[in-house]
């Protein structure tokens, strides 16, 4: 959530900023502001009449005692009408409140200037390619015919208990899983990530806190009778570990990852882009979080960019890099780079991961600060990582090490799964 202060501040700048989103945020921008400024006239208001209210008072009890009832019942008419009148501008300020915070919790974050100007994914700028993209002397395999034949993941049987997006994984392919999560998790803690287990379901207010909510209600199951949330992501109760805290400068920087299933109902996807692991309903994925300085946050991003880089590498998995345009950028982030695999049998790629700096937008609606060098209160910025979410990388590993005799597993990690050939 964008800080009023600083919309005020920088008004011309935030609208054309905008602009890369494909928004027009003008009226939104001016709404905010004129409500503001009613909230901050009738707190004003409010005020004087409170304190001239208890100021009455106090003279009320100097006239009884002095014996000047009549003057002093004249002050308790005049005391009462004021506080009737506040109690009607307390109602106005508490409806003025909610209306600035509705518009405020609809407003994205405001896009970093080196983010590019787009619409869609199609905008999106290549900013590096790694890796040899795999060439067969036969004809590939999708994975889902190959899991199929080596009986590693059984989606029919997902229908069967749950329905479409909730794979079954079996035998070596449930080692796989296993293994890349041990890897994942290993590799951030060298990184100086300190590993948490969270809760998988959250409340409102930590939807809320990161930006979920009410911005991806309809992507988020929902349990109705406790108020909870599955979460679409480790990103959420990892960041709200944060909530209502005030840091010391010298905490910066906060590292934290954590292994978690994720839930995403994925509204409207359908097609041949969600068969297999392309797309699920639940999946497997290990995030990274950082809570950083405002000045270090850029080079904290760097930091992150670089550890997925670090991973893709490792498994030997031909990865290009994007940064996102503004029509792509999702609904908290400042900037955005995505990494994506390349899927052989698919020819085509994947994406994998998107590291992004939040700025202060996160911490705002979680109040999340700190205490900087004078004393003050100032918003930490938050970031996060996927390094990695699981499906897309189980398909780029079994499509691209296929053999016409079984699946080569990636050197990394046979000393988890504990054989190297499927």
């Amino acid at each position: 959530m964008l800080a009023v202060s600083y919309i005020e501040e920088n008004k011309e700048e935030i609208i054309k900023r905008f602009q890369k989103r494909q928004l027009d945020v003008t009226e939104s921008i001016n709404n905010i502001l004129t409500l503001d400024s009613e909230r901050k006239n009738t707190q004003q208001l409010m005020d004087a009449e409170l304190a001239e209210a208890n100021s009455i008072a106090k003279e009320i009890g100097i006239l009884f005692k002095k014996g000047n009832g009549k003057e002093a019942n004249e002050l308790k008419e005049k005391a009462g009408k004021l506080k009737e009148s506040s109690a009607e501008l307390k109602n106005k300020l508490q409806t003025i409140e909610v209306k600035l915070k509705e518009l405020l919790f609809h407003l994205p974050n405001v896009p970093q200037e080196k983010v590019p100007q787009g619409n869609s994914e199609l905008e999106n700028i290549e900013i590096s390619k790694h890796g040899n993209i795999p060439t067969f002397n036969f004809a590939p395999k999708p994975h889902w015919d190959l899991v199929k034949e080596l009986d590693l993941i059984d989606f029919e049987l997902g229908v069967k208990v749950s329905g479409a997006g909730f794979p079954f994984y079996k035998g070596k392919g449930a080692k796989i899983q296993r293994a890349l999560i041990n890897f994942f998790l290993d590799e951030a803690e060298k990184a100086g990530y300190e590993e948490v287990i969270t809760p998988l379901l959250v409340n409102e207010a930590s939807g809320i806190g990161t930006g979920q909510l009410p911005d991806k209600d309809a992507q988020m199951y929902h349990v109705n009778e406790d108020e909870l949330y599955l979460i679409p992501t480790a990103e959420v109760p990892i960041t709200n570990m944060y909530r209502d805290i005030i840091l010391k400068e010298d905490d910066f920087p906060i590292k934290n990852c954590g292994y978690t299933p994720c839930f995403r109902r994925e509204a409207g996807s359908y097609g041949k882009d969600v068969r297999g692991l392309n797309r699920l309903h639940q999946f497997d994925k290990v995030e990274i979080v950082q809570i950083s300085h405002p000045s270090k946050s850029n080079e904290a991003l760097e930091g992150m960019i670089k550890h997925v880089q670090g991973l893709l590498e490792k498994l030997n998995l031909p990865y290009r890099i994007l940064l996102l345009c503004g029509g792509d950028l999702g609904f908290a982030s400042a900037i955005t780079y995505d990494f994506e695999v390349y899927s052989a049998a698919q020819e085509k790629w994947l994406e994998v991961s998107s590291v992004s700096n939040f700025e202060s937008f996160q911490s705002n609606r979680l109040k999340l600060r700190f205490k900087n060098s004078e004393g003050k209160s100032e918003l930490a910025h938050t970031l996060n990582g996927s390094a990695l979410a699981l499906p897309r990388i189980v398909a780029a590993i079994l499509e691209n090490n296929q053999t016409e005799n079984g699946i080569v597993i990636p050197e990394i990690l046979r000393t988890y799964t504990g054989f190297e050939k499927i």
